[in-house]
């Protein structure tokens, strides 16, 4: 089989030819989009080609492959190789940010404090962990103390942006959005080939633990049933049939009383009606359903 090795075997002009564009054809990213759908629920429409042709086209070149078939063929050849993983994680998309959607942040402060302890919550997109480590840090000021009987769990399909995550080391200007306290509470700071670079201090690191978790996975192995869910910029992704199913397993995963955060794009009132809106893109469950 094709390995990262195969192209210091192959000659000048050769390798000169496959740097050329390689042609992705309609049936071939048709084919691409049902695979990606069936593995991951992911909707490719026809705009996200380029997109695909760019992030795909590095795997068939670390392959030494000069044809899309031929990448097709590799994957549906065996349904559990490991490039499976390696396709899922070059056509997921990762945006993420300290912070992102801030006004979510000071409701669930306050919502950890008028619960009882072992307040639990599941951040469903963890990317690289920007998400996580901004709801520890939350809860970490709003319950002091209390926050040590806190669990956070954070998964995400794309097992490479895990691997940052769990590494929690960033560039200094992606935490622009913190405050110094928060930076020097929360964060180490490197030196010497480090400088510009900063760490999650253990404290904060031990709160959040890390899981690779696929929602259209048969079984998720959680440890619920969670007083908050953060489910934002993901149902984006899926199609209205995959969102349901996935928010009819939401359900009893969250506790009475418990909340639901959505993406800034996101609506699911409109399609769940057991989850009704309590302030902007935060949800809670109906009545009947607590």
């Amino acid at each position: 089989m094709p390995n990262s090795n195969s192209n210091k075997h192959l000659d000048p002009a050769t390798i000169g030819q496959m740097m050329q564009r390689l042609p992705l054809s309609d049936v071939h990213f048709r084919r691409i989009s049902e695979l990606i759908y069936q593995r991951a629920g992911i909707v490719l429409a026809a705009h996200k080609r380029e997109m695909v042709y760019n992030r795909l086209v590095r795997r068939l070149r670390i392959l030494g492959m000069d044809d899309f078939g031929q990448y097709m063929a590799l994957l549906e050849h065996d349904p559990n190789s490991a490039e499976w993983q390696a396709f899922i994680n070059a056509l997921t998309t990762n945006l993420t940010a300290f912070f992102r959607e801030a006004h979510h942040f000071p409701i669930l402060a306050e919502h950890a404090r008028s619960r009882p302890n072992n307040y639990k919550v599941w951040s469903t997109a963890a990317s690289t962990g920007e998400e996580p480590y901004s709801i520890a840090m939350t809860l970490s000021e709003a319950l002091g103390p209390r926050v040590s009987s806190c669990q956070i769990q954070a998964s995400d399909i794309d097992t490479q942006v895990l691997e940052k995550a769990v590494a929690g080391v960033y560039r200094q200007e992606e935490l622009r959005t913190l405050s110094a306290q928060q930076m020097q509470k929360f964060f180490l700071k490197g030196t010497g080939p480090h400088q510009g670079l900063v760490r999650v201090r253990p404290e904060l690191a031990q709160m959040v633990v890390f899981q690779q978790i696929n929602l259209l996975a048969a079984q998720w192995q959680l440890n619920g049933p969670f007083d908050a869910i953060f489910c934002r910029n993901v149902m984006i992704y899926f199609d209205k049939e995959t969102q349901e199913k996935i928010l009819r397993r939401f359900v009893p995963l969250l506790k009475p009383g418990g909340l639901m955060f959505a993406g800034h794009s996101e609506n699911f009132s409109q399609i769940n009606r057991d989850f009704y809106l309590r302030g902007q893109t935060v949800y809670g469950l109906s009545k009947e359903r607590e």
